[in-house]
C-alpha cells in the first residue's frame, strides 16, 4: 500500500485475525468533556449496559465512514463480524477505545464515549487501523514509525479532525490547519499507547507523515464531513463493480 507500512507484504488472510487492548493497542484518546457532570451510578449502568451496544449497531447500520470501511474489509478478504470483533469494555484514563490485533478486537471504552457522533468517531478511527492490518504487515509494537504512519491516516480520514470537532476544541486555524490537526492527534495517540517521551513520538510522525497523510485508501480522499463520506463510499462501490467487469 502507498505510504504504509510492510508494503508489499501480505496481511491475514479470509478467516483469520483482524483485528491489542487500548492500553497495548492502538487507542483514540479523547479529553474529558468540559463543563459536563459526572454520571450518576444509574445513568453508568445503562450507559454500560445499554447504550455501547446501542451506539454500534446504529453506527455499523448508517455511518458511511463505517460503511465504507465495511465493505473495504471485505473486499480485502477480513470481514468483519459485529459479535466477534467488537467488544464493549470499561476502560482506564481517557481513552476512548483501541484496535487489538492479537485478539482481532475492536475495544470500545463504553465508559469514556459521551455521545453517538463520539462513537462514530471512535469507530472509524479503530476500523482504519484495522483495514491497515489486514492489507499489510503492521509491527504495531516493534517499530514505532509504523504505529504513526496508521494514527496519521486514522486521524485524517476519520472525521478526528473535522472543523465541527476542533471548533469543540476551541482550536482552529486557516492553514493546513488540518495538517496540523493530524499531527497533534497522531501525536496524542501515540502516547496514549506508548511509552515514549513527547519528542520520540514526534519524531515518528514526521519520518513518515508526508507519505501517509498522503495515502487515503480506501477512502480516495479525505471524507472531510459524511457527505464526502458517502461520497467516497459511491465511488469504492462503483471502482469495485468496474474491476468486477475487466
Amino acid at each position: 500500500m502507498a505510504g504504509a507500512p510492510g508494503d508489499g507484504e501480505p496481511g491475514p488472510a479470509a478467516g483469520e485475525p483482524l483485528l491489542q487492548r487500548p492500553d497495548s493497542g492502538q487507542g483514540s484518546p479523547e479529553p474529558p468533556a468540559h463543563g459536563k457532570p459526572q454520571q450518576g451510578f444509574l445513568s453508568s449502568l445503562f450507559t454500560r449496559d445499554q447504550s455501547c451496544p446501542l451506539m454500534l449497531q446504529k453506527t455499523l447500520d448508517t455511518n458511511p465512514y463505517v460503511k465504507l470501511l465495511l465493505d473495504a474489509m471485505k473486499h480485502s478478504g477480513c470481514a468483519v463480524n459485529r459479535g466477534r470483533h467488537f467488544s464493549c469494555e470499561v476502560c482506564d484514563g481517557n481513552v476512548s477505545g483501541g484496535f487489538d490485533a492479537s485478539t482481532s478486537q475492536i475495544v470500545l471504552c463504553e465508559n469514556n464515549i459521551r455521545n453517538q457522533a463520539h462513537m462514530g468517531r471512535v469507530v472509524t478511527h479503530e476500523l482504519i487501523h484495522a483495514f491497515d492490518h489486514c492489507r499489510a504487515h503492521v509491527h504495531w509494537f516493534t517499530n514505532i514509525r509504523h504505529l504513526a504512519c496508521s494514527e496519521i491516516r486514522a486521524a485524517s480520514l476519520s472525521g478526528d479532525c473535522s472543523l465541527v470537532n476542533e471548533l469543540s476544541r476551541l482550536r482552529f486555524g486557516l492553514k493546513q490547519h488540518h495538517q496540523t490537526c493530524v499531527r497533534d492527534r497522531a501525536v496524542l495517540s501515540i502516547l496514549a499507547v506508548r511509552n515514549v517521551s513527547r519528542e520520540e513520538a514526534q519524531e515518528a510522525v514526521d519520518e513518515v507523515f508526508q507519505t501517509c497523510f498522503n495515502d487515503r485508501e480506501p477512502f480516495g480522499r479525505i471524507p472531510h464531513n459524511q457527505t464526502y463520506a458517502r461520497y467516497a463510499h459511491r465511488d469504492f462501490q462503483n471502482r469495485d463493480r468496474y474491476y468486477s467487469n475487466i
